[in-house]
């Protein structure tokens, strides 16, 4: 999935995409939108799968 379609901000995406970022994982696609909700989250991947991006970048939404 493209992280376009997960409810993220114009800013965000752009710097997504200025790091060579456009597909989410598996994690980031689940985690995203019920973080952005204001949900709670608890999040298990294994190693190298984005899991921080996965709680951060909906974290930085919020707090802009």
């Amino acid at each position: 999935m493209k992280f376009d379609s997960l409810g993220l901000v114009d800013p965000i995406l752009k710097a997504i995409a200025e790091l060579g970022f456009s597909t989410a994982t598996p994690i980031q696609e689940q985690a995203i939108p019920v973080v952005l909700s204001g949900r709670d989250l608890i999040g298990c991947a294994q190693t190298g799968t984005g899991k921080p991006a996965a709680f951060a970048i909906p974290l930085l939404q919020l707090l802009s």
